[in-house]
């Protein structure tokens, strides 16, 4: 079976003057059908960053991504087509838009008006699984540190090993990746595998980077030290804002066990790589949905 053509988009979606939720549905020329906003994987691209990309090239809008909602796939003349989609919360729903070459016309529909108005089944079945997503909640990321330098290779303590030339590399792209979720906070471990990290994307991001003990590989092996973690985590997930954590593998599933153990749905059973994240979108109350995303692709 030949390779699926790989692309990615979103549903946007805002709150109007009364409350109701509405949907940005597109109308392209080139097929004369209304859709959603979506389009091909360039080379070393991710695929959560290609949705953010396609969203701003066919709509000009600012977005804040929300939970993952499905793949669709479908024939193409090229062949087997998958496309992935998140919900995206719309930061600047007043801006004017500007048609393009893929997009002549935008329209804002309400979730009833946007089933009967999308062309493709395959948008009708993803605006009918973001109709029942929680799409109006937080991300708390947890993120693992990137691929840092083995322990045997490293002579000093163990809060000071560095990341290695992969970390690095996958360190440099992690920006594209978690920009899209608009974070307003990023927290790390003091260990300079994770504080190296996040360092570069708190900086670009223009945020200032909150660097901690509490989450540390080393304190958790202490005394009371999980106690403290799971404290400090209950605090964040608390926000009503997307927030980021950096910090190490024994560490982050414990806290996810924490703040789920009272939920009724499955939690991830392995646990992060170097690099890897999930995302725990929440409503302050509870976590409502589990994303993950992978570490960032190396070398491009």
């Amino acid at each position: 079976m030949s390779t699926p053509i790989l692309a990615a988009g979103a549903v946007l979606w805002r709150k109007n003057a009364i409350a109701q939720i509405e949907v940005l549905l597109v109308h392209r020329p080139r097929y004369d059908d209304w859709s959603l906003p979506k389009g091909k994987v360039e080379a070393h691209e991710e695929l959560i960053t290609c949705a953010y990309r396609e969203v701003l090239e066919e709509t000009g809008f600012d977005v804040t991504f929300g939970p993952f909602l499905m793949d669709v796939e479908y024939f193409v003349a090229e062949g087997l087509k998958r496309v992935s989609y998140w919900s995206a919360r719309v930061t600047n729903p007043d801006k004017v838009f500007h048609a393009n070459s893929e997009v002549d016309q935008v329209g804002w529909f309400t979730l009833e008006d946007s089933l009967t108005q999308v062309t493709r089944e395959s948008d009708r079945e993803v605006l009918e699984t973001f109709i029942n997503s929680p799409f109006d909640s937080y991300p708390l990321i947890f993120l693992r540190h990137a691929k840092a330098l083995a322990r045997e290779e490293w002579n000093s303590d163990d809060e000071d090993r560095p990341l290695d030339l992969l970390g690095q590399q996958q360190a440099k792209r992690i920006l594209s990746m978690y920009q899209v979720y608009g974070l307003t906070e990023i927290h790390t471990s003091d260990a300079v595998r994770c504080h190296d990290t996040v360092s570069d994307m708190a900086r670009a991001l223009g945020l200032k980077l909150t660097v901690t003990a509490e989450v540390s590989e080393y304190t958790w092996r202490k005394s009371k030290g999980k106690e403290r973690a799971k404290e400090y985590v209950k605090e964040l997930v608390k926000q009503s804002v997307p927030i980021l954590l950096c910090s190490h593998n024994p560490v982050l599933p414990r806290m996810l066990e924490k703040l789920t153990k009272k939920i009724d749905f499955d939690r991830p059973e392995n646990k992060l790589m170097p690099a890897e994240s999930w995302i725990l979108h929440h409503n302050k109350k509870k976590i409502v949905q589990i994303d993950h995303l992978t570490a960032p692709l190396a070398n491009a």
